[in-house]
């Protein structure tokens, strides 16, 4: 898969709410994942451990209340994306979260994820 039908495959699973599909069709075994420096959570490296971190986050997760999604941007082997979620997490209020993802793109796959928020 090229960049471009990496972004529209992406941003199809995404916005159902199918994060860990996307991340097992989509991702390098190799993939890093970072989060901004205020977050902090490690950077992380490899798909298994990315797919724990994601269980972890969605274990959080009291209730989702909504998911919407920018049109992808590409640029060569880059994406970006805009994400705007409202959750409930376990024990707290209602919240929104509005972030920016940048993905490069390797040998058809996601190689690198940064989010930006």
């Amino acid at each position: 898969m090229n960049a471009q039908e990496i972004a529209n495959r992406l941003t199809e699973l995404l916005g159902t709410g199918r994060f860990e599909d996307a991340q097992k069709e989509l991702f390098h075994k190799d993939i890093t994942s970072v989060e901004p420096e205020p977050s902090n959570i490690p950077v992380v490296n490899g798909l298994d451990n990315i797919l724990e971190k994601g269980q972890q986050f969605r274990n959080s997760v009291e209730a989702w209340h909504g998911i919407e999604l920018s049109n992808p941007i590409v640029s060569g082997n880059n994406i970006a994306l805009g994400l705007k979620v409202e959750l409930t997490f376990k024990g707290q209020e209602k919240s929104k979260m509005d972030e920016i993802i940048l993905y490069k793109v390797e040998d058809g796959k996601i190689i690198h994820e940064q989010f930006f928020y």
